[in-house]
């Protein structure tokens, strides 16, 4: 008999990846990892990163002090596949001004685990 999946809720994507947020929030490289898929591809204003590329940030210490992550949405494209788009404020160590991207992540369910395989970041400049 097939088994018949369901779609994760938003509060189930968000919750995943705010753990990729505290993963860089608490420098846990190895956290970070586990989340991202072995053939993840960021998009980022500095361009194109693989996962080690996204766990090497790791290497002096944690990237982020604090963030807000607001304006969810999931459009789930398959029960196995959904992408999440938010915003997100963050500050990073040592700054004292917050900034602002609009983050959109991919998720996939692989052998029953939640694997982040893409993200992109835009940068919402003020007006």
């Amino acid at each position: 008999m097939t088994e018949i999946k369901t779609a994760p809720a938003l509060n189930d994507i968000l919750d995943l990846e705010k753990q990729v947020w505290m993963a860089l929030v608490e420098g846990n490289a190895n956290s970070d990892r586990a989340l991202l898929s072995a053939d993840f591809l960021g998009v980022y204003p500095t361009g194109f990163a693989n996962r080690d590329d996204h766990v090497g940030q790791f290497a002096d210490a944690p990237t982020m002090a604090e963030f807000d992550l607001s304006d969810a949405r999931l459009r789930v494209l398959t029960p196995d596949i959904v992408l999440l788009s938010y915003r997100a404020e963050y500050l990073r160590p040592g700054a004292t001004r917050r900034d602002t991207m609009l983050i959109s992540s991919l998720w996939e369910r692989r052998n029953d685990v939640w694997v982040n395989s893409f993200s992109q970041d835009t940068p919402l400049q003020e007006i």
